[in-house]
């Protein structure tokens, strides 16, 4: 009862879509509405997205109540997927109102443009007004709207800017029109709101194409997954939804199909084009008893397959979670553009206010002081501040998904670029992980097989790579094999337990020196293969004199194909590298030497318990040292967390994918280099984005206050601003790994 009650008042996660954003302003509106609604803990809101991300405590109705918040704050609850979800558009979809509005100014900005090579045409003030008004209060109902849901909430944000500035414009016009002298020529200014609400609708649709392929990448994985499969049930095989199989049914899969979700092949032999789950453009040979991902490509056969996993449980669901999670994070350098975005409109406001009374008070008319503070407003938008990071952190992510790299959080996209030592795991990271028994030395009086056949029954039940070496070169000697009973693992030590009547015990050296093990039979045999780079290992019997040696075990493992080169470009980049192993030091550093590593720098730490790991990454962060780790095993999860940039092999345990903050999904030491190179890049846009989104204002706001920028040039300026920072961002969807490149 008391573990049900504990897990119905655990923080629970929710995504709600949210239509009507425009700004930066808007964000920190909706997240501030959602923080006041009880029980929320978190909420973070993503423009580029348009969704919001809250961690909220278990309550009655509270979706309900979260939603309903959003609608107060003046904007629209939507599907979180909704953006995802939604059909591919036309890439000129939303584009009619641009297009009416462009038909209906561009009368109005004839004069403008003739004026500049002395030709004085002017359109009869009514026809100025026929087609300003239309522009003014039906293509621009939108601004009015969202503007009066920022008054009723108390604050600001695009909308009211564009909405005051415009509605000033036209009043202003009206005004100069209505008072004027009959037969007078009067300058207005309908031109000016008109062409302003045209460039901010024009900005605003360059800026949803451009979003429609930040989450190009979202879309993409979404794709893969098919509709049906082609189940074998009692009648013969039948077409179903992939939404009704289930875990243990067997599927048939075509050639040139998509495998519907996760399983083992059952039956035939294929080839799969694996490249978008794990960037690896070179199809896998799968044999019966092979892995099979879902959303991965079928190749020449028709096979059969088990179904293994099925739903949220598919690897190709939990990449999609990865991928959507890092998208609606917010990056720490994102508060700093919160903090601005909170005070922004309430500033411009007041500029805005000061160039009128300035202009004014100082002797010009009042339709010039008006104008002026005009232009600061229309100038004066925070949406490229509110896109900057986000557009490009999806860009990001997206790009880096596509090429076998899930970055989980923002804050390892962020970090990962700072990393300086990068300290790797051994086996399964820089090695094959899949060592071999190289010698079994036996001490005299022993029979070899007997012994093997010892070995093999004990560690018969174990998932070691060692463990699974010894069982290997049992059965291919065709050793006949017992089942174990009593079996417990020594966490970095080893294993024991009984063989029959027989207790037995299997470690590494250190251990027997601990149970005062002796032997010095063996001793100079174990030093020469040590030397050589082996793994050694011992195993000893339980007898009525104590522990007796029964045989030495030599183990020895390959590098990774690209190990040495990973090693090196991280070296090119500067960043120290470091391997931690729990071999003895003779192995470990022959090892170490075989990738490129140079132990008297201290780049290898041997003899390392999987508990001390953690001490050792903490270790290297004390000295000032952003650290990166880099791991695929259980052992190795608790490092990975502790590590300011945890990098999971995709060839490794969930556990340590869970508790990395980025997944190499090939297990492809090159992209330990590549994912920092994204890093880089990202985090080089996103200051490129700010850099932008504040140099527009901070020369855009005086010009306009001073006179210089007509409310036209400054409504061009202010949608060139948001497209500028979405195009800046969709630069990074052409990177490529270096990894990639070196394959071909």
């Amino acid at each position: 009862m008391t573990t049900a009650l504990t897990l119905l008042a655990s923080p629970l996660p929710l995504d709600i879509g949210i239509g009507g954003m425009t700004c930066a302003s808007c964000v920190a509106r909706v997240e501030k509405a959602l923080k006041k609604v009880q029980g929320v803990q978190t909420a973070t809101v993503n423009l580029a997205t348009e969704s919001a991300r809250i961690v909220y405590a278990p309550g009655e109705q509270i979706e309900a109540r979260l939603r309903r918040a959003v609608r107060d704050a003046g904007y629209e609850p939507r599907a979180a997927s909704a953006a995802i979800d939604a059909p591919d558009a036309s890439p000129w979809a939303g584009f009619m109102p641009v297009g009416i509005g462009l038909a209906l100014s561009l009368p109005l900005l004839i004069p403008m443009i003739a004026d500049l090579f002395g030709k004085h045409w002017m359109l009869p003030p009514l026809w100025q007004f026929l087609l300003a008004t239309p522009v003014q209060f039906v293509l621009g109902a939108h601004f009015y709207k969202a503007a009066w849901g920022a008054v009723k909430a108390l604050a600001g944000n695009m909308d009211l800017l564009v909405a005051l500035g415009t509605t000033a414009g036209w009043a202003l016009s009206m005004w100069l029109w209505l008072t004027a002298d009959a037969g007078t020529m009067v300058h207005l200014y309908f031109e000016g709101s008109a062409l302003v609400i045209t460039l901010v609708l024009l900005g605003k649709w360059l800026e949803a194409r451009a979003k429609r392929q930040t989450t190009s990448a979202i879309r993409a994985l979404h794709a893969l997954r098919p509709e049906a499969a082609h189940l074998i049930g009692v009648d013969g095989e039948v077409d179903v939804p992939v939404a009704e199989v289930l875990v243990g049914d067997r599927i048939v899969v075509k050639p040139g199909e998509r495998f519907p979700v996760d399983g083992t092949l059952l039956e035939g032999l294929t080839q799969v084009d694996e490249s978008m789950l794990t960037g690896e453009p070179l199809p896998v040979t799968k044999e019966t008893g092979g892995k099979l991902t879902g959303g991965s490509i079928n190749g020449y056969g028709r096979v059969v397959m088990q179904v293994a996993a099925v739903g949220s449980q598919t690897v190709l669901s939990h990449i999609i979670a990865l991928v959507e999670d890092a998208q609606a994070a917010k990056a720490p350098i994102q508060r700093m553009v919160d903090q601005v975005s909170a005070v922004f409109v309430p500033v411009v406001l007041v500029i805005a206010l000061t160039t009128l009374l300035g202009w004014w008070l100082t002797g010009h008319a009042f339709e010039l002081a008006l104008i002026h503070a005009v232009a600061v407003l229309v100038i004066a938008c925070p949406c490229a501040l509110g896109l900057a990071t986000p557009a490009a952190i999806m860009a990001g992510t997206g790009v880096a998904a596509k090429n076998g790299i899930l970055i989980k959080d923002a804050q390892a996209l962020e970090l990962a670029h700072k990393v300086d030592v990068m300290a790797f795991d051994k086996t399964g990271t820089l090695t094959v992980g899949q060592p071999k028994l190289t010698a079994l030395v036996v001490p005299a009086g022993i029979d070899s097989l007997e012994a093997l056949r010892m070995a093999a029954s004990l560690q018969s039940g174990s998932d070691h790579p060692l463990a699974r070496a010894v069982v290997n070169e049992a059965r291919q000697k065709t050793v006949a094999i017992a089942a174990p009973t009593q079996v417990s693992a020594v966490p970095g030590r080893g294993t024991e337990g009984r063989v029959g009547t027989r207790s037995f015990l299997i470690g590494s050296l250190r251990w027997m020196d601990e149970l005062k093990v002796d032997i010095s039979s063996v001793a100079a045999q174990a030093a020469a293969l040590q030397g050589q780079g082996a793994t050694v290992s011992a195993m000893a019997e339980r007898t009525a004199d104590g522990l007796a040696l029964r045989a030495l075990m030599a183990f020895g493992d390959e590098p990774k194909p690209g190990a040495m080169q990973a090693l090196a470009a991280l070296r090119a980049r500067g960043i120290k590298t470091v391997m931690i192993s729990g071999d003895n030091r003779g192995a470990a550093e022959a090892m170490a030497r075989r990738l490129g590593l140079r132990p008297e720098d201290g780049e290898v730490m041997a003899e390392v318990l999987p508990g001390d790991k953690v001490a050792r990454v903490l270790a290297l962060k004390k000295d000032g040292h952003t650290v990166g780790m880099v791991g695929d095993g259980v052992n190795d999860a608790p490092a990975l967390a502790a590590a300011d940039v945890g990098m999971a092999m995709g060839n490794g345990t969930d556990v340590a994918m869970h508790a990395a903050g980025i997944t190499l999904m090939r297990g492809d030491p090159l992209l330990v280099a590549a994912a920092l190179d994204i890093s880089a890049r990202t985090v080089a846009k996103i200051r490129q984005n700010l850099f932008w989104a504040f140099a527009y204002n901070a020369a855009g706001i005086p010009l306009a206050a001073l006179g210089i920028l007509n409310p036209v040039l400054a409504g061009a300026a202010m949608a060139l601003s948001s497209v500028s920072v979405m195009g800046n961002a969709l630069l990074l969807k052409r990177w490529k790994p270096a990894s990639s490149d070196a394959k071909g």
